[in-house]
């Protein structure tokens, strides 16, 4: 079987998912057409975490040769 070529966006939207089902318990980011699936509540202090983690995700991608 092929290796899939890692790229850049590939990697992005990897790290996205991965803050979401981390900090938010959240299964997938595909919008699946129903409210219980797609709307989460979530505690501002969840968001705050996840929003300081992909900050620094970005940070340190920008620091990157």
């Amino acid at each position: 079987m092929a290796k899939r070529k890692s790229t850049p966006e590939a990697a992005r939207e990897a790290l996205i998912l991965d803050i979401a089902q981390r900090r938010f318990f959240i299964e997938t980011l595909e919008t699946r057409n129903r409210d219980r699936l797609d709307f989460h509540d979530v505690a501002v202090w969840a968001i705050r975490d996840a929003l300081e983690e992909a900050f620094e995700a970005g940070r340190r991608a920008a620091t990157q040769p």
